[in-house]
């Protein structure tokens, strides 16, 4: 369902997602509830969804286990002469929970957008042109370039290069950067060239097989997300 609304909608509506769970802290164990459901919706992956979720829990482990020492209140437990208090501990979590709810979040919002639909995305949304186009050629360049950097460090290795930790490694490792700084510079010209062939004016044109303007769905998704504002500033005002 999540993949068929208009990916401005789905930027917009994580971005204001993320602010709303910074800003209001009792809103962390409903956010990631939200998130979560949405990510069901969005049929993320149950195995790419953890692996983005390890190293961030990761960090909020460290912040759980140091925080409520830094944090004054009702001692949970004493080491020595630190205490580990209630109070640190409710806002590591709440901490922890917020991370993981703006991380579901995106990944089943943004990262499930594809690359090229993304930029452009961006580009109708008005992000500078400059960004935009950097993140298309990077999108499109990236495997080119590595496959470049593979090539490159075959022929070092078949003339006898093997890495280890003294000047010539570095020497060697620079001049490696420098032939990709060199390579790409060349091919950048060939593809400006290219494009200017191919009546390049300044501007992509996005491939975008659907009409143009906003459908039903994208006009249901973003009532449900006005419905969640409403909910977050409930929860941070007590209208209600």
């Amino acid at each position: 369902m999540i993949h068929g609304v208009d990916p401005r909608l789905r930027i917009v509506a994580a971005l204001f997602f993320s602010i709303g769970v910074v800003l209001v802290d009792r809103s962390a164990p409903v956010a990631l509830l939200v998130a979560l459901v949405v990510a069901g919706f969005a049929s993320v992956h149950i195995g790419a969804m953890a692996l983005r979720l390890v190293p961030l829990n990761v960090l909020m482990f460290v912040l759980v286990a140091t925080l409520p020492f830094s944090v004054p209140g009702e001692a949970m437990f004493r080491l020595g002469s630190l205490n580990y208090s209630f109070e640190g501990f409710g806002q590591a979590l709440y901490i922890a929970l917020k991370g993981n709810a703006i991380v579901v979040m995106l990944t089943a919002l943004v990262a499930t957008i594809e690359p090229i639909q993304l930029g452009h995305a961006l580009e109708r949304l008005y992000v500078p042109q400059k960004l935009t186009r950097l993140f298309l050629f990077t999108v499109r360049y990236f495997s080119v370039i590595n496959s470049e950097y593979n090539r490159l460090s075959r022929a070092m290795m078949m003339r006898g290069f093997r890495p280890r930790l003294n000047l010539h490694t570095l020497r060697s490792y620079a001049y490696l950067a420098g032939m990709l700084l060199v390579h790409a510079l060349d091919r950048s010209e060939r593809i400006l060239d290219a494009m200017r062939c191919r009546g390049f004016s300044g501007h992509f044109r996005p491939f975008d097989p659907r009409p143009p303007g906003l459908k039903r769905r994208d006009g249901i998704f973003a009532f449900a997300c006005f419905g969640w504002m409403l909910i977050t500033l409930n929860i941070h005002y007590d209208w209600w």
